[in-house]
């Protein structure tokens, strides 16, 4: 299984900036084309949220015209709190799963033997996300109906504390609830987040959550109080694999590309020569 992971790709109003400077929608095109450009096919992409600015029709109509032109494998996408839940089911109603759910942007799929599980976690006019009982019970459910298959749970606000703290207020409200349904199922082996614009790993019950970094502007490292600011940090996306001995193996990927590549010619002076 190859697997991409993009979030909170911002995406504005044909010639609009996000926050007046940053261009998201010439991040996201070159995102999407490093993706196109991979060497090995994924076998699908899922974006984790704010996959527009403000949830308008015409944004999401950037991003369909987008993914249309550059990315021919399946695309997963749920809302994040600059989304806005009945616009992205209208206008993205063409990708699968987005409206299986009455209510919520929630779904699951099958991706090269792997099960995945996309959950809404939005709260409409906040920024913080949450479960409610029902999302809650969903979740627990779904889970439940298929335990044997190795599951990857994808959601917008991470349900942990990392520190960045003007970014943990408006980070998953009633995480024990979660952690909670987790815990029941040793099955679900990555939790998949955004929101905080940052490459960030933590653990969940027995799982691995990784949150990715934005493939437009990143947040400010800071630990502590500080006020949040953002910054153009070099943009990446994550590519989860799996190895047969090792399970499931996530490599941070940069958008841009680099000097090189250079071959590996090692001094003769080299202490590991054979």
């Amino acid at each position: 299984m190859i697997l991409v992971h993009l979030t909170d790709l911002h995406i504005r109003p044909l010639g609009l900036a996000a926050y007046r400077t940053a261009e998201t929608n010439m991040l996201t095109e070159r995102a999407l084309r490093a993706v196109a450009r991979l060497r090995q096919t994924p076998d699908a992409v899922v974006i984790t949220g704010d996959l527009t600015d403000n949830g308008l029709d015409s944004e999401y109509a950037m991003l369909a015209d987008m993914l249309g032109r550059l990315i021919k494998v399946p695309v997963y996408v749920i809302p994040g709190n600059h989304d806005r839940r009945e616009a992205l089911k209208a206008q993205l109603k063409h990708l699968p799963g987005v409206n299986d759910h009455p209510d919520f942007v929630q779904y699951t799929a099958m991706v090269a033997g792997h099960r995945l599980v996309m959950l809404d976690t939005v709260i409409p006019g906040s920024g913080a996300g949450t479960l409610c009982a029902e999302r809650l019970a969903w979740l627990d459910a779904t889970l439940a109906a298929d335990t044997s298959t190795p599951t990857i749970v994808a959601m917008h606000h991470p349900s942990f504390a990392c520190g960045i703290r003007h970014m943990d207020k408006i980070n998953l409200q009633n995480p024990q609830g979660f952690t909670a349904i987790i815990a029941k199922h040793p099955q679900v082996k990555r939790i998949l987040c955004g929101h905080h614009h940052r490459p960030i790993t933590a653990q969940v019950a027995h799982a691995i959550a990784s949150i990715g970094p934005s493939v437009a502007h990143q947040v400010e490292f800071t630990l502590g109080d500080d006020p949040g600011f953002w910054n153009l940090e070099p943009a990446a996306f994550h590519v989860i694999t799996d190895m047969p001995d090792d399970g499931l193996i996530t490599h941070t990927v940069y958008v841009e590309d680099y000097p090189g590549p250079f071959p590996f010619l090692p001094d003769p002076d080299y202490p590991g020569r054979p």
